[in-house]
């Protein structure tokens, strides 16, 4: 196989100082000769075309299964969510029945419960509420 076969030849045309800069390298012994310097440039550039297009690509598809991951998460805690809500509105239900709280008290108790939740940061535990109900009977 001869040193031309599946080449081809095509002429360019470039910057005078790139060219010198190019010379300068067949000079240092970087490359034999343009060809091959400007054969190494071109694969070189080529792969470096290529690499961004699959590092595009993945960082697509890793998008894609980031965002797909969250919607799940997303949708798993809204039924979660749906299903205490239920709960606590069952409990609300049965609490307000057996109950009989004035609307004075309620509104305290709401002022109180959303103070304490704000302070706590929604981390509600029974045993806290228990304690205190305990100290103001």
């Amino acid at each position: 196989m001869g040193a031309n076969e599946d080449k081809t030849k095509f002429s360019i045309r470039v910057d005078t100082r790139l060219l010198e800069l190019a010379d300068s390298c067949i000079r240092d012994g970087t490359a034999r000769n343009r060809t091959e310097l400007i054969g190494d440039a071109l694969r070189f550039y080529l792969g470096y075309l290529m690499a961004g297009k699959a590092e595009d690509y993945l960082l697509q598809s890793l998008s894609s299964a980031v965002a797909g991951t969250v919607q799940d998460s997303e949708n798993r805690l809204a039924r979660m969510d749906f299903k205490i809500a239920v709960e606590l509105s069952k409990l609300s239900q049965v609490i307000a029945y057996t109950h009989d709280v004035d609307e004075e008290s309620l509104n305290r108790l709401h002022a109180k419960c959303v103070e304490e939740v704000k302070r706590i940061n929604g981390a509600v535990e029974f045993e806290d509420a228990y304690r205190y109900q305990r100290r103001e009977n």
